[in-house]
């Protein structure tokens, strides 16, 4: 978060203002597809023999049974998801969504994602759709290796020095469709 504030900075000293996505990602965790994992680890980071196998057998044979009301389900595979609690867990999952890369400024940490852009205020509808196309195309890329965004859930503020922020014109954002919530009362920086 220190990086996007930094940025944040920087932006507010030369008199831009800035759009910040906070993107919610349902149960990213348990969506990770373990060949998709797999596969990335062996050809994106290169992992092979020992290694690979050890990471592979944390991950698969694993076989899960839900108890309700005295009755038992099926016993079925489990071949999504990595382990939460586990310090191997969130590793995986960053190395899984290693390749979501944009034009905009993406900071991810674990299962959330922050997208964010410069503009000055003039520039501020030009932007906005820049960001929603972004936004598009990073839930092109999730749906693709099974994440889902849950756009309801996810949400804009607009950051800079308070007189700039107060200048934006355009709360609404459109969002895949779905206007996307924002903070009723911008974050501010005050700077000298």
């Amino acid at each position: 978060m220190l990086r996007v504030w930094s940025d944040v900075l920087t932006s507010a000293d030369v008199r831009e203002v800035t759009l910040l996505g906070l993107l919610d990602l349902s149960a990213a965790f348990d969506c990770v597809n373990h060949d998709i994992l797999l596969h990335g680890l062996a050809v994106a980071c290169g992992l092979t023999n020992i290694a690979f196998e050890w990471i592979r057998s944390f991950l698969t044979d694993h076989m899960q049974q839900v108890s309700y009301c005295n009755r038992l389900s099926l016993i079925q595979h489990v071949l999504f998801a990595v382990p939460q609690g586990s310090v191997l867990g969130p590793l995986l999952y960053v190395l899984y969504i290693a390749e979501l890369e944009h034009g905009l400024r993406l900071h991810t940490y674990a299962d959330d994602c922050q997208v964010y852009l410069n503009t000055s205020v003039e520039d501020v509808p030009l932007a906005v759709s820049k960001f929603a196309a972004y936004v598009a195309e990073i839930n092109a890329w999730l749906s693709a290796c099974r994440l889902r965004l849950n756009v309801a859930k996810s949400q804009l503020l607009w950051l800079g020095l308070s007189q700039l922020v107060d200048r934006v014109d355009c709360h609404d954002v459109l969002v895949l469709g779905t206007g996307v919530g924002h903070c009723s009362r911008p974050r501010c920086c005050h700077r000298p």
